[in-house]
């Protein structure tokens, strides 16, 4: 009597194997999702590895160059608020990572690349303005010291304001209104007990932020794999 072969040519080691395909396939699905989050976040990684091999007296003045304060801003307003969107001023880039991943990323994919940039470059760009006004006219008023036209103020955090704010309409009911509260506490807080320009720079970006609820109409909606993306009227 013959003995019949196992069909099964599985061997050790295949299955993780198979597993860490199946996941790096859904990390590069996730990733090409978001593309501007991600190229963002890899001129992020690139310019904190570089700030790594600077002088600490170098990084300071390399920094104010491409810094959206009152001095630079009077001279090259264009470029240093570019500049500065691609420039952290503290903080690992591994936590840069988690949070573009948590909100920028889902935003792009609610509201495409287009309205996604348009969110977060115009809660970067306004609030960078409007508080920056503001420290100049107390400054003008002696509110401020006049040494402050030269602070350094770069990064990605009023951009980032702002997207967590415009996320407020993707959350469902009830849930919405705790999300909104917890925004307004992490944003309103520091504003009403540290009163800085960079406090309000991002109170502002979350009023920005939310004042996008238009751009959130007939928003791109991520379907259920093998269906067709469809609009929706409402968030």
């Amino acid at each position: 009597m013959r003995r019949t072969r196992s069909t099964d040519r599985s061997t050790p080691g295949t299955a993780p194997r198979a597993a860490a395909r199946s996941t790096a396939r859904a990390v590069g699905s996730y990733v090409r999702s978001a593309p501007g989050t991600y190229i963002w976040l890899a001129v992020l990684f690139l310019t904190t590895v570089a700030m790594h091999h600077m002088s600490p007296e170098f990084e300071k003045e390399f920094l104010l160059q491409r810094s959206t304060n009152i001095h630079e801003l009077s001279r090259n307003p264009v470029r240093v608020l570019v500049a500065s969107a691609f420039w952290t001023d503290g903080g690992t880039w591994l936590s840069y990572a988690v949070l573009y991943t948590l909100f920028h990323a889902t935003a792009e994919r609610r509201l495409g690349t287009a309205r996604w940039l348009a969110v977060a470059a115009g809660a970067h760009v306004m609030a960078t303005l409007i508080s920056e006004g503001v420290l100049a006219l107390a400054i003008r008023h002696g509110a401020a010291p006049t040494s402050s036209v030269n602070t350094l103020d770069v990064g990605v955090s009023y951009a980032l304001a702002g997207v967590v704010a415009v996320l407020t309409y993707w959350v469902p009911s009830p849930w919405r209104y705790a999300y909104l509260l917890i925004v307004a506490a992490v944003y309103g807080l520091p504003l009403l007990t540290g009163r800085t320009f960079t406090d309000l720079g991002h109170f502002t970006a979350v009023l920005i932020g939310l004042a996008c609820y238009p751009l959130t109409r007939s928003a791109v909606r991520p379907a259920p794999r093998g269906r067709t993306v469809r609009r929706s009227r409402k968030p």
